[in-house]
């Protein structure tokens, strides 16, 4: 299937052209666009679009650092407040002026969206009120010191309080409410299939250069290769690994690639007494959950090779991490390496009571992280050699992310991002930590969430930085989650054109220009 697929490419390698194409950027997208609410759900396709139509207060650069957008400069003014300068003669799409009320009535929204499967609240729960001073100048009131409100205000797109009040989703999705301020406008919304855009001639940044942009939903690895190839599509990302030598030695391609932020983990439910996929070695019923051991959860983390992961499975598109987050981001433990041990591993289960292992399933998308079939498939192999007999399940991700979403699985393969390029982030939302009432979270420690909360009220990076540390180390050492490796974000993209790639994983649009 797949040599047919590039058969097909290469009969039709010549790329489009001619004046309507030369304006027009076509993005070969490997994830599903779902919404256009910017508010709807913390997903990266998501938010790989909705930033190009609404912008935030601060903008996430390539490399992960912060940097300005409608808030021209902010700054701490008190122990608990941060003040923000608007950017003057700043429109949205309709010409209607952006204000400090309108920041205002945005982080008032965030908390308020129903039926959202991953809410932007995790960015704004720590402000507690927000005051206008003038019409370009606001102040946010956090509950305690909170560093990270402009890397957090990154990914919350401003919306009008005149235009949105009583918003939708809804009303995003079908169009008449996609108006913001950022360099492109919505022009039509297909969900799950395509995206257009359109450039915005008032934007008060730098000017994009296409005046249109496709973001085309193209899931499988092999038929994005071949949209490249033929001059469908002029970029791709989620370049598929088993390609990635064949379109570095194509003389009219590119790929760029960067140590992406997105940790690529398991997940053992340790929480409940009972768990429905986990069965004793014949098969009968068990007394207990025996991921509630942290033996066994040290047992089956230690099965895995993650060398081989990174190498041989993903084929070199990844780093093997045995913590949240990688090397140069705050948090990262030096030293805190993998660990492949057999022998521990069956030395472990056999101190945990059970020394002829018991049966679990390992449940997994087969169609949302590169190769995740496949690092399904291997990890299953290698709990089998420690004695644990593993059925993989591996689902599309429509199916497996609602079900993973009402926690009814025993092992999830899942995945999580450091947006705000450092350690806390990633721990509060993996381990679902936003559940005040507890009921949902995956891990319920409270000395790590002490020192995780006393790392939040840190404001001085030095200080901060020990506290993050020690989060990230007894998490790990309590086998709170299994983490696998950092993925690498890798984009295919014809010859001509120039872009950075982001550590976030998304294609900006409006960054993507001709080469010099």
């Amino acid at each position: 299937m797949r040599r047919a697929a590039w058969r097909a490419a290469i009969a039709g390698l010549a790329l489009l052209a001619g004046p309507a194409r030369a304006q027009t950027l076509a993005f070969g997208n490997n994830a599903t666009v779902t919404s256009i609410d910017p508010h709807f759900y913390t997903a990266t396709p998501i938010i790989e679009v909705t930033r190009e139509i609404f912008d935030g207060l601060t903008a996430m650069r390539a490399d992960g650092s912060t940097g300005p957008a409608l808030a021209e400069s902010w700054e701490p003014v008190a122990p608990n407040t941060w003040e923000f300068r608007l950017r003057p003669g700043v429109t949205f799409q309709d010409g209607t002026p952006f204000t400090a009320e309108d920041v205002a009535f945005t982080l008032a929204r965030v908390p308020t969206v129903p039926n959202s499967p991953g809410s932007l609240v995790i960015f704004t729960a720590s402000i507690a009120r927000v005051e206008v001073v003038s019409p370009l100048v606001v102040r946010l009131h956090t509950r305690g010191p909170d560093p990270l409100v402009p890397a957090n205000l990154a990914w919350v797109g401003m919306l009008s309080r005149r235009l949105h009040e009583g918003a939708t989703t809804a009303g995003f999705n079908e169009g008449r409410l996609a108006i913001g301020t950022g360099p492109y406008r919505l022009v039509s919304f297909t969900p799950g299939e395509r995206v257009e855009l359109a450039r915005n001639e008032a934007y008060w940044g730098p000017r994009p250069h296409w005046e249109r942009a496709v973001n085309r939903t193209i899931r499988n690895a092999a038929a994005r290769s071949a949209a490249l190839l033929s001059g469908d599509v002029d970029v791709i990302n989620g370049v598929p690994t088993a390609d990635l030598a064949r379109l570095r030695a194509d003389p009219r391609l590119l790929v760029e690639e960067t140590v992406g932020l997105r940790i690529v983990f398991l997940h053992l439910d340790s929480r409940r007494d009972e768990t429905p996929f986990a069965a004793g070695p014949g098969g009968e019923k068990l007394a207990a959950n025996p991921l509630r051991d942290p033996r066994v959860r040290r047992a089956l983390s230690l099965a895995i090779d993650r060398n081989a992961l990174a190498e041989r499975v993903m084929e070199g598109s990844a780093v093997p991490s045995a913590q949240v987050v990688r090397e140069g981001l705050s948090g990262h433990v030096p030293g805190l390496l993998p660990v492949h041990d057999l022998a521990a591993a069956r030395r472990l289960l056999a101190e945990a009571g059970f020394p002829g292992g018991f049966r679990l399933t390992l449940h997994g998308p087969n169609d949302r992280y590169p190769n995740d079939a496949r690092v399904l498939q291997a990890i299953g192999q290698m709990w089998q050699r420690a004695g644990v007999q593993t059925v993989v399940d591996a689902q599309p991700w429509t199916t497996y992310s609602a079900r993973q979403g009402r926690q009814e699985f025993t092992a999830s393969l899942m995945g999580g991002t450091a947006v705000t390029s450092e350690a806390s982030y990633p721990l509060r939302s993996i381990l679902n930590l936003r559940d005040e009432a507890r009921a949902n979270r995956r891990y319920d420690n409270p000395a790590f969430e002490a020192v995780l909360d006393e790392a939040g009220r840190t404001p001085d990076p030095a200080a901060r930085e020990p506290l993050l540390q020690r989060a990230v180390r007894m998490a790990m050492e309590d086998v709170a989650i299994v983490p696998l490796y950092i993925q690498k974000a890798t984009f295919a993209a014809r010859r001509g054109l120039a872009f950075e790639p982001r550590v976030d994983e998304m294609l900006s649009v409006s960054a993507v220009r001709p080469a010099p």
